[in-house]
């Protein structure tokens, strides 16, 4: 579905990402992670075409898509949401979906019909026509979620979608992003809680300093001394690797 290579993204002197490389399997729910400003929403935006690129390539579906505008790019079936949601305040929660629709359908009337759907699906059927002011936290990732959905997405790019949700709102999110997947949507999501990464996804990407530092499935992730040691330092990781040493000779 999405292979990257050799992506590197350069802001004056900073190298935002260093030479990433990944892939995503179609189907599949990959997950990349690490420390605040390891360079993951740069990375993500340098995918989705919101950033051009100093190096690398990007296939979506097999087709170079590096130069194409975002449109262009959404248009293939790719779109990412956004960590800060920014819904349009004055419109209604349906209008704000209906946005997305108008990507497949040219009539009003037919794209306020699928954004109807696509509302049922996320759950918020009942807020149509709630301004998007109005709305929680929770309503906003929900609808931000909604939006990108309605462009009728191949593979969709989750940017920390739970940030600000409390215990049960998370576990919602989780079973709603389970079923958009098993819709027939591929997922590749930032994400900082962990219990969410660990239950959703088949296979997980470690960004630190822009480059990629691990890979595999979640156990193996969570148990790499480098995973350990960029989310907790070299101390913590020295006293976790002799723990688990003294467990295994007890």
């Amino acid at each position: 579905m999405l292979k990257v290579k050799g992506l590197t993204k350069i802001f004056g002197g900073l190298r935002a990402v260093d030479n990433a490389s990944l892939e995503v399997g179609l189907g599949q729910i990959v997950s990349l992670i690490g420390p605040n400003g390891a360079g993951k929403t740069t990375l993500f935006a340098s995918i989705a075409g919101f950033h051009k690129i100093n190096e690398g390539q990007v296939e979506l579906l097999g087709q170079n898509i590096v130069g194409l505008e975002v449109y262009e790019i959404a248009r293939r079936g790719m779109v990412r949401t956004f960590q800060i949601t920014q819904p349009f305040a004055k419109l209604s929660v349906l209008e704000n979906i209906a946005v997305g629709a108008f990507q497949q359908f040219a009539s009003k009337y037919q794209a306020h019909a699928h954004a109807r759907l696509i509302a049922e699906k996320v759950g918020m059927s009942g807020m149509l026509d709630q301004p998007a002011s109005e709305l929680t936290v929770a309503g906003r990732k929900r609808l931000e979620l909604a939006r990108a959905l309605a462009t009728g997405p191949k593979l969709l790019l989750l940017d920390e979608v739970m940030a600000g949700l409390n215990p049960q709102e998370i576990i919602e999110i989780i079973a709603l992003i389970r079923s958009i997947r098993d819709s027939g949507v591929t997922i590749l999501l930032i994400e900082h809680v962990m219990h969410a990464v660990m239950s959703l996804s088949e296979y997980i990407y470690v960004l630190s300093y822009g480059k990629i530092i691990a890979e595999g499935k979640p156990q193996e992730v969570v148990n790499n001394r480098e995973v350990i040691e960029a989310y907790l330092g070299r101390g913590a990781a020295d006293q976790m690797t002799d723990h688990a040493q003294g467990v295994e000779h007890a």
